[in-house]
């Protein structure tokens, strides 16, 4: 199992990231967070996921350990195969799909393309025990001033946007932003 790797990206392609790890160039599929710091030039350190298939192996990349356990744990909902979980856990940071998944955000997972209803409500109802045995200070209800996703996606839909839209806009906005900047990011960007 290849874990991690650390290496310096050398191009993107249709199918991902190509990172130089010792001369050898590994093809990953990877979340937006490493990507966005894949873009420096500088070297990275990318957690890793090796999904092996009768007739592939491929390697997806994750900024953290947090996106790359997220990612495992959807592998287990029936239904959900590699592209559509790097699909969910690049939308949205780890902790925020964690916490929809607690509230039974179901149409939070069906915003997402290749998602319908019922493989989004078994992402919540299989996933919502496997995250409450680990329920921690991350995971304890939130107000609007702790989800700023929630907040940001409620006031784009408030303009006039699908769920589907305003989750598709803001998967491409920079997550450490504050709420009404990811707003104004999403509506420039739409322009």
């Amino acid at each position: 199992m290849i874990a991690r790797l650390r290496g310096t990206a050398v191009s993107r392609t249709a199918d991902g990231l190509v990172l130089d790890v010792g001369g050898v160039g590994y093809l990953l599929a990877a979340t937006p967070s490493v990507l966005r710091a894949a873009e420096a030039g500088a070297e990275v350190t990318v957690s890793t996921y090796l999904h092996v298939r009768e007739d592939a192996l491929q390697l997806y990349g994750f900024a953290d350990a947090d996106e790359r356990e997220l990612f495992v744990q959807l592998l287990g909902v029936n239904g959900v195969g590699p592209k559509v979980a790097l699909l969910i856990v690049s939308g949205s940071p780890p902790g925020e799909l964690r916490r929809a998944i607690v509230r039974e955000d179901v149409a939070r997972f069906q915003a997402i393309p290749g998602i319908g209803k019922k493989t989004a409500e078994r992402i919540v109802l299989e996933l919502k025990e496997k995250i409450g045995l680990d329920d921690g200070p991350s995971l304890a209800p939130v107000g609007a001033g702790d989800a700023p996703h929630l907040v940001a996606r409620d006031a784009l839909v408030e303009l006039g946007w699908s769920l589907a839209e305003a989750e598709q806009a803001l998967a491409a906005v920079d997550p450490d932003l504050p709420p009404e900047e990811r707003v104004r990011v999403a509506l420039r960007a739409a322009a």
